[in-house]
């Protein structure tokens, strides 16, 4: 194989980082020695220029409708403008006819409106921006959409979430293709995380939803963040608290849609999962302060919410704490951690 050629769907009102995730990441991967190299362009109907969302012009270098495989890879971006693509049946029937004669195809974002329409994902997973989830959903049933993870690989088609998860779909390309180690120089070299696993949660439990509005509920989630190590049973946050354990679950169940318990042990996940990207503390040291009693116990809750081990989440994704209280980007091969 001489390189792989890999072609960006763009349309009036995408992304331009959605677009710019890919194209940069791979291209510096070219400069890094990959072998075969990747032949990246961006296709558009027409090969017209297109408006971004941003209000930026971008030049196409292919037409969608002369361009033909075999591919090695189709992306479609997404953007202000995707429900429109997926309504357009000569952009739709394009994507569909080039998905048949790629290796792999993928979304970013809301691209994958167009991926939908054109029949790509019936009975498959997919993900998207978490706030078009529920409309993807609504709009067509036959796929299951979960719109917590960064990116989703169902055989071989992949959608990604926002926008820059486009740059962790596209290193774990970079990844499949040429292997970790370039991976990893891609990463470093666009000074980002080395990688986040694809079934990291979009976003932080604590950001996801407003803040909750009863009094109550929100005093005791401020005291579960802030005392992570702490005795955060149901009875006892209920004792502190001056409600009923009863009581107390109904309120956290009404207001954040989980029971005290769940929401502990998830907080104390996200904590712990911060810790290992952010430090160099033992897995021992990280599971103690944030109130899992053993490092067993830690790995049991991190594998049944993101699908993998603390030692791996970290060698993907890890910073180093440095001796005057700086991070640096782990080195491949290095770990902390037993």
């Amino acid at each position: 194989m001489k390189e792989r050629v890999v072609v960006l769907v763009g349309y009036d009102a995408a992304e331009l980082l959605d677009i710019a995730c890919v194209t940069t990441s791979l291209t510096t991967a070219n400069r890094l020695g990959a072998g075969p190299s990747y032949a990246v362009s961006v296709a558009t109907p027409g090969g017209r220029a297109i408006t971004c969302d941003s209000g930026l012009t971008l030049q196409s270098q292919r037409s969608l409708e002369r361009l033909k495989g075999p591919l090695d890879t189709l992306i479609i971006s997404g953007g202000l403008g995707h429900q429109a693509a997926g309504d357009n049946p000569r952009i739709v029937g394009h994507v569909r006819r080039l998905a048949r004669e790629s290796r792999r195809v993928a979304s970013v974002c809301t691209g994958v409106t167009v991926l939908a329409a054109a029949g790509l994902l019936n009975g498959k997973r997919a993900t998207t921006h978490w706030s078009y989830a529920e409309r993807l959903a609504s709009d067509y049933p036959e796929i299951t959409v979960d719109p917590a993870p960064i990116y989703i690989r169902d055989g071989s088609v992949s959608t990604a979430a926002g926008v820059t998860s486009a740059l962790d779909l596209t290193l774990a390309f970079i990844e499949e293709d040429h292997g970790a180690e370039l991976a990893r120089a891609v990463a470093r070299s666009l000074v980002t995380y080395l990688q986040r696993p694809g079934n990291q949660a979009q976003m932080s439990m604590f950001t996801a939803t407003p803040a909750p509005t009863n009094g109550l509920v929100r005093r005791v989630v401020d005291h579960i963040a802030s005392h992570l190590a702490d005795d955060l049973t149901a009875t006892v946050l209920a004792a502190d608290a001056g409600v009923s354990e009863r009581h107390l679950t109904r309120l956290f169940i009404d207001h954040l849609g989980k029971a005290p318990g769940r929401f502990v042990r998830d907080a104390r996940t996200e904590a712990a999962a911060h810790l290992l990207t952010s430090t160099s503390l033992p897995v021992a040291s990280v599971a103690a302060q944030c109130g899992f009693g053993t490092a067993e116990t830690l790995r049991q809750a991190f594998v049944s919410r993101y699908g993998t081990p603390p030692s791996r989440y970290r060698a993907t994704q890890s910073t180093s704490a440095l001796p005057d209280g700086s991070t640096a980007l782990s080195r491949p091969g290095t770990t902390t951690d037993q």
